[in-house]
């Protein structure tokens, strides 16, 4: 019997990777607060674009409104549920799964941060595994659609990562890098720690920098002071990642170190960085704006004290300073409360030692 699968946050990642699933036959139920979205799958279908090389397509899933989730007790249990929520939901949404969790079920977070062990807190360890999205760039520009601003990744670039939390390749890790591997290409990884903190050095570079500027991606890349202001966040990100034992895994493209050393100010490190990333936009790319970008520029509450605030935070305890995220946090956290507009001179203005 095909495994009962739940998406908990119908997001844009979530959106996306469930809809593969759904389109390749899966048993896929999707649950999400937002009305106008859950009912828009529910009549029309989720539809999946992409700006390039892919044909869209739709599909009709079963969706829940948030407050018909205890529907779910009334069916079979769920064998595998992907928590896809903002990491600030992530406690609250776990919680509400648990209950409808087959005796041999468990958690999958499918999130940006370090969530796994909010999860574990709640569900226990045993029943708690993490999967990545690494570049995957893809929005939930409205109801029920979900648009991808590139094409496929495939061999170029893996997208989906999964693991376990101590790191061994298991049949219940390779289930789930099918699933996600509906999507795009897909491994299971025995470093998920490593895996983790990296795609959270991608996040710290960027999408802090777009909620506060308002700039999409290629914009900031070409902007020398805010590219600067990128690797030194980076820099930092890195730095306290390497103290707490994390084996990282290479970043954007480039090794870890290289973005360490340029944001540190070493020349030979930023030219490799700077030529790389302004490459990065040189054939068109960075048309999308990150998601921290497009929270707010929906109102939404952003994940900045789970990105750049988790590493100031993390820092203290290894005794790495991390300034420069400390005083983006800050900037961001005061666009969002609605204090500042964003503006690239809240960054370009700024005189950090």
């Amino acid at each position: 019997m095909a495994k009962k699968i739940a998406i908990v946050g119908a997001g844009a990642v979530g959106c996306y990777a469930g809809a593969h699933m759904v389109q390749a036959g899966e048993n896929v139920t999707f649950i999400d607060p937002w009305p106008e979205h859950v009912e828009a799958m529910r009549s029309e279908g989720l539809r999946i674009t992409h700006l390039r090389d892919v044909e869209p397509f739709t599909v009709k899933p079963q969706a829940l409104h948030l407050t018909e989730a205890q529907q779910l007790s009334k069916a079979a249990p769920i064998d595998i549920a992907f928590v896809c929520m903002k990491s600030y939901d992530t406690a609250w949404a776990t919680a509400l799964i648990k209950q409808y969790l087959a005796p041999g079920g468990y958690v999958v977070s499918l999130q940006n941060c370090m969530n796994e062990e909010t999860v574990a807190g709640i569900v226990g360890w045993g029943k708690t595994m993490g999967c990545i999205a690494s570049s995957i760039t893809v929005e939930l520009h409205a109801p029920g659609q979900v648009r991808r601003a590139a094409g496929k990744s495939g061999s170029r670039h893996t997208v989906f990562r999964t693991g376990e939390v101590h790191g061994r390749i298991t049949d219940r890790a390779k289930e789930v890098c099918k699933l996600v591997g509906y999507a795009d290409s897909a491994m299971v990884t025995e470093n998920l720690w490593g895996e983790r903190w990296s795609k959270l050095v991608t996040n710290v570079m960027g999408n802090g920098l777009s909620a506060c500027t308002g700039m999409v991606s290629k914009d900031m890349i070409r902007n020398d002071a805010i590219r600067y202001f990128s690797a030194r966040l980076g820099s930092e990100a890195i730095r306290v990642g390497q103290a707490l034992g994390y084996e990282l895994e290479e970043i954007m493209h480039l090794p870890p170190e290289t973005i360490a050393r340029a944001g540190e100010g070493d020349t030979e490190a930023r030219k490799a960085y700077d030529d790389h990333r302004l490459s990065e936009v040189g054939g068109g790319g960075g048309e999308h704006r990150p998601s921290m970008g497009q929270d707010m520029v929906k109102g939404r509450r952003t994940e900045i004290e789970f990105l750049n605030g988790l590493v100031v935070r993390e820092g203290e305890k290894v005794a790495i300073p991390a300034p420069t995220n400390a005083v983006l946090t800050e900037i961001v956290k005061r666009v969002e409360r609605g204090e500042l507009k964003p503006d690239p001179r809240h960054i370009t203005d700024l005189r950090l030692n």
